[in-house]
């Protein structure tokens, strides 16, 4: 009984997990990665189901089966959230025009562009920097430190193309 529950509760999670992972790669472009999963994902979603279907007369292995669910939902995003796939574009805006910032960020191997803005306060120093999900946390830490009142919006490109970006970035930040 209770290795059956065992069972159930792990098949279930392992498939979540692979559902999660497999929906976060197809979300970022993996066009090839994502199939291959999908077909694990899905052989061990049957043999789970098959399991459940057979004992649904036992309210224990719905519960297990919902709990390796729910369980494999939370470890597919801290997966995927270690992982950092793909890209973040970063535009941050600095309340200063005459900002460091720049050359730093550039030392540092990230990909500035800068352009000068209006604000309500006057100018601003604006700056779009495209980097590694993984180099995130780092670029945050620099930013907030040298800029604490730097305004900084992130959001995720679905494509990029052409310039600076395409073949340095992908270089510079390889580990």
């Amino acid at each position: 009984m209770i290795w059956t529950l065992i069972i159930i509760f792990t098949i279930s999670f392992v498939y979540i997990t692979l559902n999660t992972l497999r929906f976060m790669l197809t979300m970022k472009g993996y066009r090839n990665l994502a199939p291959v999963l999908s077909v694990l994902e899905i052989i061990v979603y049957v043999v789970g189901l098959a399991m459940v279907l057979k004992r649904l007369d036992n309210v224990w292995n719905i519960i297990a089966y919902a709990l390796g669910y729910g369980v494999g939902v939370r470890i597919g995003i801290v997966i995927e959230d270690k992982l950092a796939l793909g890209y973040i574009m970063a535009t941050v805006i600095l309340p200063s025009t005459d900002s460091e910032l720049p050359k730093l960020l550039r030392s540092n191997g990230f990909g500035v562009t800068q352009s000068h803005a209006e604000g309500l306060e006057g100018d601003r120093l604006v700056l779009d920097i495209l980097t590694p999900r993984n180099q995130e946390r780092r670029l945050y830490g620099m930013i907030t430190e040298r800029e604490p009142k730097a305004f900084i919006i992130t959001y995720e490109p679905k494509f990029i193309s052409g310039g600076f970006w395409v073949k340095r970035v992908r270089r510079r930040f390889r580990q």
